[in-house]
């Protein structure tokens, strides 16, 4: 039977390019093989995600009390926000299951709801557990599709995760490190398949050809990040990680300027990664590195088509945000990837890119220069292999559209 009503659930509307062209290669594909069907998104950001995609959009979670209590150090304290948030979640609940009427599919496409550092286990991995099992009280079937997994640190979050991918009806991973990881925390994952990030399949039709300017200057992108260290974002050690990674970043920046490169400067997330290019550019005035008008580019990114466009006018991209190396490749530039998480290093093998991809929290700014240099030198050679293999990755991709929506979407 073909289902009237299609849900994504997903960590969409918070202003993180990555997420959202997850969800718009996921909204064209879902329209191509099931045009009938009504569309609804499940996010965290529902007002930017109807804005930005003109579709529904619920809120993921219980929304905070306005009248939540400050005594957070009294027993009395936490006893009331506990029942606080338990009443919430009730009538959430009920507003969800409400909300999933007549859904024939519940997709969760990618995203990083497999994680706990950043939120505990009452955070992503409940919500992932609370919404499988309302979908599967409404008798909807659950797709997990090309998601990533881990850190996963509390046991709880593990038992939460485990449970929701028990209830799925399909699952696949982005990777051999996530499909493994959750075998390590004791999930079997026996017969589920690996299928690249699903922004691989972004349409053809976004992607603009590669230009360059009239100068003969190469021109480098460098993505920059809120970058704290894993589970470092507040304090001092975290605050010493960011000024550590924002001087090296400057002073690579610094050679490239003095080596006759022009830089443009590229970000993943809207509201976080402008900090990082404020601080990056504080740093090159302080150091007296802007040297002339236009050496260094810094434009406006409010959507997945204008950082494309930013990517497609660079000639070698450097970055520690995810989704500008993957849509880098699928632009086929040549692209140098900073890693803070596994996903990083599995992505550059996948491409036969190993050599290219260096720890952020290890970053030898003299190391990545060499592999700047080195890099380039390999010029339409490495470019036609990454296009190849970006083009086997959206085979498998469509291949896995086809499979999931034959069987349960049409």
């Amino acid at each position: 039977m073909k289902p009237k009503k299609i849900a994504f659930l997903g960590l969409f509307g918070q202003q993180n390019l990555g997420n959202e062209c997850t969800l718009q290669a996921m909204i064209h594909h879902t329209r191509k093989r099931a045009p009938e069907a009504d569309l609804l998104c499940i996010c965290t950001g529902p007002d930017d995600t109807r804005s930005r995609h003109g579709i529904p959009a619920f809120e993921m979670y219980a929304p905070p009390s306005p009248k939540a209590s400050r005594k957070n150090g009294s027993s009395e304290s936490l006893i009331r926000r506990t029942a606080g948030r338990a009443w919430r979640e009730f009538h959430h609940g009920l507003r969800a299951f409400r909300v999933l009427r007549g859904t024939g599919l519940l997709i969760v496409p990618g995203t990083g709801l497999l994680v706990d550092h950043t939120t505990g286990f009452q955070g992503y991995p409940y919500y992932l557990f609370k919404w499988a099992l309302i979908a599967k009280l409404r008798r909807c079937k659950v797709l997990v599709l090309s998601v990533g997994a881990g850190p996963i640190v509390h046991p709880l979050s593990k038992l939460l995760i485990k449970g929701a991918l028990r209830l799925a009806d399909h699952r696949s991973y982005r990777d051999t490190f996530s499909k493994e990881y959750l075998e390590g925390i004791g999930f079997s994952t026996k017969g589920d398949p690996i299928c690249p990030d699903l922004a691989f399949s972004l349409p053809e039709g976004m992607f603009p050809e590669s230009r360059r300017t009239d100068t003969a200057q190469t021109i480098v992108g460098v993505g920059l990040i809120d970058y704290y260290g894993q589970g470092n974002k507040f304090g001092k050690k975290g605050d010493e990680v960011y000024k550590d990674y924002i001087d090296k970043t400057g002073a690579l920046i610094s050679w490239l300027l003095d080596h006759h490169y022009r830089v443009r400067l590229l970000l993943g997330d809207m509201e976080y990664d402008m900090k990082a290019i404020r601080d990056v550019m504080n740093y090159l005035q302080h150091h007296k590195d802007m040297r002339e008008d236009g050496q260094v580019i810094s434009e406006p990114i409010d959507s997945v088509a204008e950082l494309l466009a930013r990517l497609a006018g660079t000639d070698i991209v450097i970055s520690p945000r995810y989704h500008n190396v993957i849509l880098s490749l699928m632009l086929k530039k040549r692209a140098i990837s900073l890693s803070y998480n596994e996903k990083f290093e599995a992505l550059m093998h996948g491409f036969e890119l190993d050599t290219y991809c260096l720890r952020l929290d290890e970053l030898d700014v003299n190391r990545l220069i060499e592999q700047l240099i080195s890099i380039e030198r390999e010029g339409d050679r490495l470019s036609a292999s990454i296009g190849k293999r970006a083009d086997e990755y959206r085979r498998a991709l469509n291949d896995q559209y086809e499979t999931v929506f034959a069987k349960w979407g049409r």
